[in-house]
């Protein structure tokens, strides 16, 4: 039996007579002992029916699946989707399990519910080849960011990546200077060293403030309001008449650029389907990494001619530039993705989004009449994506999630003619598999079904974008669409701590604060290495010149960390039957520690041999590429597996780079280098960079039970 059918075989077992509204694990399940309980049910002769039925059940489960375990009690686990389609013949969803939005798809018949039957349900949009299923899939307003022509979509990405690019390369915009500060301030390279960490403490900082506050107000006035205070605290660097006055300019600088860290990759989500981020991603990070890389460039051409302090004047220039273009091209991206209950009513037209996406080479096949549409029965890969960047923490654990208890629930369908038909029989869903995905696509209490009843705040934002026309580009101006969430603020502030007990969500933090902070701990050693006498005597400009290895191989970085990831990912699916699991970004992490750890200890070893310059500059290359690929393999990674908490994870992500990382490391580095030596300090660094690395492989074999195992636990919905 080959794999497809072995599936097909299992959903069905496992979903037989089920309702629409009931989990993959069944109250069978949920009361019935465990595979251990079953084992010493058989030794006491006390084996029955059902214990019989749940053994086979589990017999026929897959074990492994492309070298990842298979949960022991579902199919179904969160940021499990189905991304290929061509091998199907049913479409993404499974008619008789919980609507868990980022649910395994498994082929699956569909069994009449117990209060009509149903027909095949109707196929989601796809691309023009069909292949690839749009996740989330558009809906029925040209106000979706989902549905903006891709121009504009690039042109938003594009305003926000150079925006990036500025932030980004103030963590190492004195790299070329220190000897001139040190001189005009009379202080020591650990002091000058100590203003790029505080820096990234004001980054750290800020991140846990800007993001609650985009979260509630909307992302759109958090960048403009950045960008402003990006501004004045050039001004204020540039004219900082002592030490304590630079530090101080440098932290709340830190905090103005925090939005560039904490919100982009959330945005990028919300205006992207799955098949388009990766790429989108990368170029993101090739940006916010390539200014690390070129920003001192600049910085070392503008010392070399002008001093240090026009460095800071140049940026405020800039910024403010920058400035106009976010005000003018990126407009708020939130949309709430929440399957909405509305009275039915027949309508003639083609669906927006059909046209929309049929224009654009995206094709959507027609929906057979008298079927229900995946957003109304089971919400699947389109609610997914439901506020990547903007999730409203959930006042209590069972605020967000539906107990159906037999209504009937009227849902609008977006199909041609036919009214849909209404489910009622819907059982109550077992606790233990409550998903916080599913938060956003069961229609199950009355309360979130009834009309009448007052919507979220999160909702009427959202259904007043859908009842508008296309809003103009004089009304996309706006800085503030009005609050968006009424969540307290210091709640919201507190959940990206909880995220650190996430296992996907620990491990990306640590890989990004690893990968993004070793480019940090150079630019401190830079100067410390090719500026002094007895090494290579560089000028301010030649040291700057030295960032050109890094920007070059940044390029060769994101084209391999965003094409290649993507047809790795696509190849992955395919032998996997058509399913993407998150595990497979994983892949990445292998080329990742190789490039980096060989570009630690290769620049260390290398300049403390003093070898010819351009050896220690090909190696920080190779370090800029293996970072490349190691921030944007965990960004993707971590997004794909908690997509409703992207927005949080994001600041866990950005915390621990800025505070756990780079700032630490201010407190010692340039001590610890001037005291052992490049040679030990950076093949130290090296064993340390591949050791952490290595937990990669456990996080590949059980990364899916620990994502399952997240969601039984409730974490973020307790807080």
């Amino acid at each position: 039996m080959d794999r497809d059918s072995q599936r097909v075989q299992m959903a069905a077992e496992v979903q037989a007579g089920a309702s629409p509204a009931q989990s993959d694990l069944s109250k069978e399940e949920e009361a019935a002992p465990k595979p251990g309980g079953i084992k010493w049910t058989r030794y006491l002769g006390l084996k029955g029916k059902d214990s019989q039925a749940l053994e086979e059940r589990w017999a026929h489960r897959e074990k492994w699946s492309m070298g990842i375990l298979s949960d022991k009690h579902t199919d179904e686990v969160p940021g499990t989707i189905l991304l290929l389609a061509a091998k199907r013949n049913e479409p993404l969803g499974l008619r008789n399990a919980p609507a868990r939005t980022s649910a395994t798809s498994l082929p699956s018949p569909y069994p009449p519910s117990r209060g009509s039957s149903r027909g095949p349900a109707p196929p989601k949009k796809r691309t023009a080849d069909g292949a690839i299923v749009l996740d989330p899939q558009p809906e029925e307003s040209m106000n979706d960011p989902l549905n903006w022509p891709v121009w504009r979509r690039d042109l938003a990405m594009l305003c926000l990546g150079f925006y990036c690019m500025l932030g980004g390369g103030m963590t190492p915009i004195l790299a070329a200077a220190y000897n001139e500060v040190s001189a005009e301030y009379s202080i020591s390279f650990h002091k000058v060293a100590l203003t790029t960490g505080l820096y990234m403490l004001g980054l750290g900082l800020g991140s846990v403030v800007m993001s609650p506050t985009a979260i509630l107000y909307g992302k759109r006035p958090v960048y403009i309001a950045g960008a402003t205070m990006f501004i004045i605290s050039a001004v204020w660097c540039a004219v900082s008449p002592s030490y304590v006055s630079l530090v101080i300019a440098r932290i709340f600088q830190g905090l103005a650029v925090s939005p560039v860290e904490c919100l982009p990759s959330a945005t990028i989500a919300e205006i992207y389907f799955l098949h388009e981020r990766a790429y989108r991603v990368g170029v993101y990070t090739l940006l916010l990494l390539g200014g690390k890389n070129l920003i001192p460039l600049v910085s070392a051409a503008i010392t070399n001619s002008l001093g240090w302090r026009w460095i800071f004047w140049m940026v405020a220039i800039t910024t403010g530039f920058s400035a106009i273009l976010v005000f003018l091209f990126v407009p708020e991206t939130f949309w709430d993705r929440t399957p909405r209950p509305r009275a039915k009513r027949p309508h003639m037209r083609r669906s927006v989004s059909d046209i929309v996406h049929t224009l654009r080479g995206r094709s959507s096949q027609p929906v057979t009449p008298g079927a229900v549409t995946p957003s109304a029965v089971t919400p699947g890969i389109e609610e997914v994506d439901r506020q990547l960047g903007a999730v409203t923490p959930r006042k209590h654990k069972n605020a967000h999630v539906g107990f159906a208890e037999d209504e009937k629930a009227e849902i609008e369908k977006d199909t041609p003619e036919v009214m849909a038909e209404k489910d009622t029989a819907q059982s109550p869903i077992p606790a233990i598999v409550i998903d916080p995905e599913a938060q956003r696509s069961i229609p199950a209490s009355r309360d979130q079904t009834d009309p009448t009843v007052q919507l979220s705040q999160q909702q009427i934002y959202t259904s007043n974008l859908r009842a508008k026309p296309q809003v103009s580009f004089i009304q996309s101006l706006k800085p503030w669409n009005g609050r968006i969430a009424k969540d307290n603020w210091f709640r919201v502030m507190a959940r990206p701590l909880i995220l650190f007990a996430y296992p996907a969500v620990l491990w990306s933090s640590m890989v990004y604060a690893l990968s993004v902070g070793w480019l940090i701990v150079l630019s401190e050693s830079v100067a410390e290495i090719y500026a002094k006498r007895d090494t290579y005597n560089f000028t301010p400009l030649q040291v700057g010149l030295v960032y050109i290895s890094p920007f070059v191989a940044g390029i060769l970085g994101t084209i391999v960390a965003g094409r290649v990831s993507d047809v790795i990912v696509r190849f992955m699916s395919r032998r996997n039957g058509g399913v993407y699991e998150p595990e497979f970004r994983l892949v990445m992490g292998l080329p990742s520690t190789l490039a980096t750890t060989i570009g630690l200890m290769g620049f260390g070893w290398s300049a403390q041999e003093k070898d010819n310059w351009i050896v220690p500059t090909v190696f920080f290359g190779i370090l800029s590429f293996g970072c490349t690929l190691g921030s944007t393999t965990s960004i993707t990674y971590c997004v794909d597996s908690y997509r409703q908490y992207a927005g949080e994870a994001l600041v866990t992500l950005n915390f621990s780079k800025n505070v756990l990382h780079g700032f630490v490391f201010s407190l010692f580095f340039v001590q610890w280098l001037q005291a052992d030596g490049a040679k030990d300090v950076f093949v130290a660094l090296g064993g340390i960079h591949l050791a952490l690395m290595l937990f990669t492989i456990p996080l590949y074999i059980y990364g899916k039970r620990a994502r399952m195992w997240t969601v039984r636990k409730h974490l973020m919905e307790k807080f």
